[in-house]
C-alpha cells in the first residue's frame, strides 16, 4: 500500500542545497535487493536450509511430545512460514510475483497453509536502500541525474514486486513520479521462477495432480512485459488516449523523454486510497464501483486489452471531483477473440441458468470438466455459477451482503477430493478472474450495490 513521503532532498542548479541523507537513508522498511543470478540463488539455497533446519526441529519436537510427525506438520510452521515470506519479500521480482499469483490463482487449490504462506508476500515489499536506488538512477539518466530533477524523494510513495515509485519535480518544473525498477529483477526473471517452482515441487505440498507448469510459463512471458517500461507506458498511453472523454477516470500522461526501461516517468495525480470512499454516501460508493466494472466488461469486451492487476493501490479518488485515478498497467495482457467470445457464451448461459451450454462454453475456454453426469462436472459447474451469480439476475446486487466468497470455500474443499482431475486453470481465465476477484473484493470493502446484470448485457446483446 501507499507509503507517505517525507523529508524531500532540494536542489538548486542541478546542486544539493540541503543533504539530509545520514538519517533519511537509515529506514528498516528498504532491504537490499540480490542482483545477480548467483546471489539470487544463494538466497533461494539458504532459505531452503532454513526451512529444512526447521522441519528438523518440529519433528524433534513432535517426538518428544510423544507424536509421529508427517512432512507436512514439519513444514508448515509458523517459523518456516515466515522464512519463506521474507526471503521472497526481499528478492522482489519473479520471485516475490509467482507466490503472489499462486496464492491468487491456485489458492483454492492448494493446503491452506500453504496458500497462506503465499498469501504474505501480497502486501509485503520492502523498498531498496538509497544506494541501490541511486545505481539505476544512473544507469537510467546517467552519473549526473541529480542535476535533472528537483526535490527527488528517496523515500518511494509506494513499493511493489517489480518497481517502487517516487516523487519529484521534472526540469520543466510539473509534478511527477518516476517507478523505479528493482536493479537485477528483469535479468532474473527465468531462473527467479524456476528456482521458487522446484522450492514448490520440492516441498511435496503441491498436488500430485496440479501441473502448474503453464501457469510458470505464462508468469516469465507475463513479468518479462511487467518488467519493460516502455511497454508499459504504451499501454498507459493507449488507455488514456481511450478514457480521454470519460469524465469518470482520470489516468497520469507519461513524459517519453524521461522514461526508460527501467524507469517510467509520469505526471502526479493526487488522489485518496479507494477504499477511503467507505465514508461516502451509497450512492456514490455504488456510483464509483458501477463505473471500475464497467470499465473491466469495456477491457474485456471491447478493447480485448485487460489490465489484470486489481491490487486497491492501483485506484484513487478525488474527493474534489468524483474522478477514479487508473494507476499501474504494467499486467495490462491482450486477450484472443476466441477467449472473449467464448466467455461471452458462458455468460449469456450463466445468465439463462442453462448448466448444459455453461459447460460447454467453459470447456472451450479449456477449463477441466470432468465427464458428463459425474460428481465431479456438477461441483465444477456450481462453482462456475457461483462465481457469475452477480450477473445472473436484473437486481442490485448487495456485496456487502454476498456469501460467495464463503461458498466458493465450501465448494473448494469438495473439489480437493477430485485429485486425478485436477488441471491449472486456462491462463486467460487466471488472469481475468484474477481482476473479476479484485473487483469483487473492492465491492465488498465498499459495501456497494450494482446491477452487474445490466451492465454486462451491453456487451451480450
Amino acid at each position: 500500500m501507499p507509503m507517505i513521503l517525507s523529508n524531500p532532498i532540494f536542489f538548486v542548479g542541478g546542486k544539493e542545497k540541503n543533504v539530509a541523507r545520514k538519517d533519511k537513508d537509515k529506514d528498516d522498511d528498504s532491504k537490499a535487493i540480490p542482483t545477480s543470478r548467483a546471489s539470487r540463488f544463494a538466497r533461494m539455497a539458504r532459505m531452503a536450509s532454513g526451512v529444512a533446519g526447521g522441519m528438523l526441529a518440529e519433528g524433534s519436537r513432535q517426538l518428544r511430545a510423544g507424536k509421529l510427525p508427517s512432512a507436512k506438520d514439519m513444514l508448515l510452521t509458523p517459523g518456516n512460514a515466515r522464512r519463506v515470506a521474507e526471503q521472497l519479500a526481499t528478492m522482489r521480482g519473479a520471485a516475490m510475483k509467482v507466490g503472489q499469483i499462486l496464492s491468487m490463482d491456485t489458492g483454492e487449490f492448494l493446503p491452506r497453509e500453504l496458500a497462506d504462506i503465499l498469501a504474505r508476500l501480497r502486501d509485503d515489499a520492502r523498498y531498496m536502500p538509497v544506494e541501490q536506488l541511486h545505481a539505476a538512477m544512473r544507469e537510467a539518466y546517467g552519473p549526473d541525474w541529480e542535476a535533472l530533477f528537483y526535490d527527488f524523494d528517496t523515500k518511494p510513495l509506494a513499493a511493489a514486486s517489480i518497481g517502487q515509485v517516487h516523487r519529484t519535480i521534472s526540469p520543466d518544473g510539473r509534478d511527477i513520479v518516476l517507478k523505479v525498477q528493482y536493479p537485477g529483477v528483469a535479468d532474473s526473471i527465468d531462473s527467479d521462477v524456476d528456482n521458487i517452482a522446484g522450492l514448490l515441487r520440492l516441498s511435496g505440498l503441491l498436488p500430485e495432480g496440479l501441473d502448474i507448469q503453464p501457469l510458470l510459463d505464462d508468469a516469465k512471458r507475463q513479468l518479462k512485459d511487467e518488467a519493460d517500461y516502455l511497454k508499459e507506458a504504451k499501454f498507459l498511453q493507449s488507455f488514456g488516449e481511450l478514457l480521454a472523454d470519460d469524465e469518470r477516470f482520470l489516468l497520469p500522461e507519461v513524459l517519453p523523454e524521461l522514461t526508460h526501461r527501467n524507469v517510467l516517468a509520469m505526471t502526479y495525480v493526487a488522489g485518496s486510497p479507494i477504499d477511503s470512499i467507505i465514508d461516502l454516501p451509497q450512492a456514490e460508493r455504488d456510483r464509483v464501483m458501477s463505473a471500475l466494472i464497467e470499465l473491466m466488461l469495456f477491457e474485456l469486451f471491447e478493447l480485448r486489452m485487460v489490465q489484470t492487476d486489481p491490487n486497491f493501490a492501483n485506484y484513487q479518488y478525488r474527493r474534489k471531483t468524483g474522478e477514479i485515478v487508473l494507476l499501474d498497467f504494467g499486467a495490462t495482457r491482450r486477450f484472443k477473440a476466441g477467449f472473449v467470445n467464448n466467455y461471452k457464451k458462458l455468460a449469456r448461459a450463466a445468465i439463462a441458468g442453462d448448466k448444459a451450454k455453461v459447460a460447454v462454453a467453459a470447456e472451450r475456454l479449456g477449463f477441466s470438466m470432468g465427464e458428463p453426469d459425474t460428481q465431479y462436472r456438477e461441483l465444477v459447474l456450481d462453482v462456475l455459477m457461483l462465481v457469475l451469480e452477480p450477473l445472473r439476475s436484473d437486481v442490485d446486487y448487495d456485496f456487502a451482503r454476498s456469501t460467495m466468497a464463503r461458498d466458493l470455500s465450501v465448494l473448494a474443499e469438495d473439489v480437493r477430493g477430485y485429485r486425478d482431475f485436477w488441471r491449472a486453470p486456462p491462463i486467460d481465465a487466471v488472469y481475468f478472474h484474477r481482476k473479476v476477484a479484485g473487483m469483487y473484493l473492492l465491492a465488498t470493502r465498499l459495501k456497494t450495490r450494482v446491477n452487474v446484470h445490466q451492465l454486462v448485457q451491453h456487451w451480450l446483446g
